[in-house]
């Protein structure tokens, strides 16, 4: 098959992800940049609206269940100390947009699965098929403060719950045949009885009879989402998720990772086009290269030691402000349950690279995963490498800093991606599941 057949036949998906508006520490404080881009309802809106008039397949929004857990140096200048809660937000902006995908963060470690199933049920039925729900383990160990532990869960058992809690909620999901409503004003019967599946379950982490007090999503199911790149997370990716979050920080990483978790999907009964790999990409845009890097390094330079240092600490899951900012990262620091990818890879960044403890915060306190920076051409060109060489089924776009770095990838990428037939110029369905070429489940107990 040719370069041009290939085009024709391959297509990116792209999310956005805006919560926080941007991962770089310093977005906030780029010149025209919005200060409070990331809890402006008003700001949040625009950015939604201009994403779905650039056909954005879906809006992701992460989310914490705790303040970062920072030193208070570096939590004073970090702008995700306020953010919305996801379903509040999302259930908004299906109010005022049409098509765009909406993807909530939920926790399987601290909520109950009839809770989740609820929201998502409702947040598919009010946005007319467009949910999704990105399952995460929870790795900040604060938040189990918030719901009346003293202590964390360890990685291992979080995942466990996590595979037990999908089965459940995906159950709820299933409560009701899709005839189950008849709503027979003649004869008074709204429902039949015999078309809703009481579910009974009894496992080792929950008990949860159902049914769910929702008729099926529009969806069948929203998206599921997972972000996890742990040997767990990777399975729990093979056998749940139909969209993945992930963090390579080179192609050949992203091919390796795309091999091995799409490589696990026929042993669970799911071909390869079930699942869509999505690499986080940070992506500026400039008139040349240079202005795009110049733009990057005036970003890098907003980012003081205290913040980087505390973007530091939460990777390692280690408190590294009290090591020597100009030694060696240690490499027998103590384990921890914060996130086991994220750890592993700012471990190994600094080894390779011989950074000291300061230059790896100022890395990963900026940005430190993979980015496009560069002109909306020499952008497009990588993107497609990755797409044509199996790196990525497409990216999760993190903005610079907004509204600018937005309205580059907008205005001038998009346009490129779509005269290359690399993206679509219009939508062609209505749901999430459309935009993404998925397939709606069939419902387990009334097939």
């Amino acid at each position: 098959m040719t370069m041009a057949e290939q085009q024709q036949k391959k297509q990116l998906r792209l999310g956005a992800f805006m919560r926080p508006v941007s991962l770089h520490t310093g977005a906030w404080r780029y010149p025209g940049a919005y200060p409070d881009a990331n809890f402006n309802w008003q700001h949040i809106k625009s950015f939604a609206q201009k994403l779905e008039a650039a056909k954005f397949d879906a809006f992701f929004m992460a989310d914490h269940l705790a303040v970062l857990n920072m030193p208070i140096e570096a939590l004073r200048r970090s702008q995700t100390v306020t953010s919305f809660e996801p379903f509040t937000l999302l259930s908004s902006l299906a109010a005022v947009t049409d098509r765009i995908g909406l993807v909530a963060t939920a926790s399987t470690t601290y909520d109950m699965p009839y809770h989740i199933a609820r929201r998502f049920a409702s947040l598919d039925h009010i946005s007319g098929g467009r949910a999704g729900w990105n399952i995460v383990t929870t790795a900040n160990p604060d938040s189990a403060r918030n719901f009346g532990h003293d202590e964390h869960k360890e990685h291992g058992e979080r995942y466990a719950r996590a595979r037990e809690f999908y089965d459940v909620v995906t159950g709820l999901w299933d409560s009701f045949a899709e005839d189950a409503f008849v709503r027979d004003v003649e004869s008074g019967i709204f429902f039949q009885p015999e078309r809703m599946h009481v579910l009974d379950h009894h496992g080792p982490e929950l008990d949860v009879r159902g049914p769910l007090n929702i008729a099926r999503p529009p969806q069948g199911w929203p998206v599921i989402v997972q972000a996890g790149q742990s040997e767990p997370g990777r399975q729990l990716a093979a056998e749940t998720a139909e969209v993945v979050f992930c963090a390579p920080r080179n192609l050949e990483a992203g091919k390796e990772f795309f091999k091995d978790v799409k490589g696990r999907l026929a042993a669970v009964g799911r071909e390869p086009d079930d699942m869509k790999l999505l690499p986080a990409a940070f992506i500026v845009i400039g008139d040349t290269v240079e202005e795009a890097q110049a733009k990057r390094l005036k970003l890098d330079s907003l980012v003081h030691y205290e913040s980087s240092i505390g973007s530091l600490s939460i990777a390692l899951g280690f408190d590294a402000s009290t090591l020597d900012p100009d030694g060696p990262l240690p490499t027998d620091l103590p384990e921890t349950n914060a996130s086991k990818s994220s750890r592993d890879g700012i471990m190994k960044l600094a080894e390779k690279e011989g950074l000291t403890v300061r230059q790896l915060a100022q890395r990963v306190g900026g940005y430190s995963g993979l980015a496009f920076v560069g002109t909306a051409k020499t952008v497009a060109d990588e993107m497609e490498q990755w797409l044509l060489q199996e790196g990525s089924d497409g990216f999760n776009v993190v903005f610079p800093f907004l509204p600018q770095g937005l309205d580059d990838v907008v205005e001038r990428l998009i346009p490129e991606l779509q005269r290359r037939g690399l993206f679509r110029k219009d939508y062609e369905g209505a749901t999430l599941r459309d935009h993404l070429g998925l397939k709606r489940p069939k419902n387990k107990f009334f097939p």
